[in-house]
């Protein structure tokens, strides 16, 4: 697992690990039933601290984007709970927009950005 974490960040460790397994999932780079690495294993190949992977997955966990299997451990299990991923992405979206309109960024800059990220994850 190709995990990099910015130790200068202001960024908290286990929210840098959680999306990065979020964004090699939507990238494809981690499949529906891949296992994740051992908290122990994970911690020592990075160099944090064994509760700091142990909260990233515990997050994931709660997302829907990970279950704990009694003998694979941590594996990708995305959540098919859709109306309630929407009503986050609805509550983030609505604060980055409002963060947007405040600096004057226009919709078509914004479709732009959006249309750009949506390649990146192959245009789904």
């Amino acid at each position: 697992m190709i995990i990099e974490i910015d130790f200068n960040s202001e960024e908290a460790i286990y929210l840098q690990l959680r999306n990065q397994i979020i964004f090699g999932i939507a990238t494809a780079r981690y499949q529906e039933g891949d296992a994740l690495p051992s908290v122990r294993t994970l911690a020592d190949e990075i160099g944090i601290n064994m509760h700091t992977v142990n909260k990233a997955y515990h997050a994931l966990r709660q997302e829907g984007f990970v279950k704990v299997d009694r003998r694979k451990g941590a594996v990708i299990a995305l959540s098919a709970d859709k109306l309630k991923a929407v009503e986050e992405m609805d509550k983030d979206l609505r604060i980055l927009l409002a963060k947007a309109s405040c600096k004057g960024i226009s919709r078509e800059e914004i479709h732009a950005m959006i249309d750009e990220i949506y390649e990146e994850y192959g245009g789904f």
